[in-house]
């Protein structure tokens, strides 16, 4: 019962397997390695773009960070939501690549920027001409931290917002898989068919140890990203190690298949909330994330039980928290959190 975040969870068994292969023998360092030639032809035909420059790092937080970096100079703005993760979770990191660039915050109901509070946030900068930062890029977070899903109409909605006055976009997708899944799009159809310009494909999150990927639609800008990579510090050496989880997660679907069986989970444990007395949802649950509210003294009720999660602020009398499923969230998970929940 273990739902703080998937970040808590293992790696799949087969991710595992797929390291232990990779530790035998030698190969190229640096990304030269066979696997990462195997990982390059994989996600381009995901993303159905076989032109697109194919990078790996380790974390989520440098693959969105040397992405804004790459689209926006250090007088520009990057816009995202009030409650993204680049400008609540990175502790300054896509400032810190991008060499000063401000974050341009964009209002929006369960964590989703709409046309017209983008609109109004763009027209909003660089209205004070050479005195005014001015506008750099669009990041939009998919799953959103609110743990709803953007359709790949609506990311195309405010991607045309952003285009309007030529800034290139980006995808934040630590948890891209489960946003596919829980839309039924296509890679390409959530990124470039919808106008974003690169995006973080995340792992770590959704079965991996510790590997992410970024994807440039315009091979232009390869030479320039390997630069920036190199320069911050997140070219690994012994890079099979990265390749060789990618190309185990993208293996016959078992990217989806974890990241379905994730939302599958929060899926029940939504059901069998709203069978809890008082119990409610902040949020619509569209992923694998659920922020509940349930009367106070359930919380310590599940704790008891061995039950983890994060508490978040609630109104006198009631308690909040969000809940995270991941790949190895079982039935038995849900329904005995929920068994302490009832009493």
């Amino acid at each position: 019962m273990f739902f703080t975040s998937d970040n808590a969870s293992g790696a799949a068994p087969q991710i595992m397997a797929a390291l232990q292969a990779a530790n035998a023998g030698y190969a190229r360092s640096y990304g030269a390695d066979a696997l990462m030639d195997r990982v390059r032809a994989q996600l381009r035909e995901v993303f159905e773009a076989p032109e697109a420059a194919v990078y790996l790092v380790a974390t989520g937080t440098i693959a969105n960070s040397l992405c804004l970096a790459l689209g926006c100079p250090p007088w520009g703005a990057v816009f995202c939501h009030e409650h993204a993760h680049v400008a609540e979770d990175e502790c300054g990191a896509p400032e810190f690549y991008t060499h000063g660039a401000k974050l341009a915050l964009v209002a929006g109901d369960h964590g989703k920027m709409t046309p017209e509070t983008l609109r109004k946030a763009l027209g909003a900068v660089g209205a004070s001409g050479v005195h005014g930062v001015q506008r750099g890029m669009l990041t939009v977070t998919n799953v959103t931290e609110a743990g709803t899903v953007y359709t790949p109409a609506e990311v195309a909605a405010l991607v045309a917002e952003a285009k309007a006055h030529g800034l290139p976009c980006h995808l934040d997708g630590a948890r891209f898989a489960n946003a596919l899944v829980a839309t039924g799009a296509s890679a390409a159809e959530m990124t470039w068919k919808a106008g974003i310009d690169m995006v973080s494909f995340g792992g770590t999150k959704n079965g991996c140890l510790g590997v992410e990927a970024v994807v440039i639609f315009d091979p232009a800008k390869a030479w320039e990203f390997e630069l920036r990579r190199k320069r911050g510090g997140h070219l690994f050496s012994k890079h099979r190690f990265l390749s060789a989880q990618m190309a185990a997660y993208l293996e016959d679907g078992l990217w989806l298949r974890l990241a379905a069986h994730a939302n599958a989970m929060a899926a029940r444990l939504a059901t069998g909330l709203a069978s809890v007395p008082g119990a409610t949802l902040r949020h619509p649950v569209q992923a694998n994330i659920l922020f509940p509210e349930w009367p106070a003294g359930l919380s310590a009720r599940a704790e008891a039980a061995g039950a983890a999660f994060y508490p978040f602020p609630a109104p006198p009398g009631r308690e909040a928290a969000r809940l995270v499923t991941s790949w190895s969230t079982s039935e038995a998970d849900v329904d005995g959190f929920l068994a302490a929940l009832n009493g």
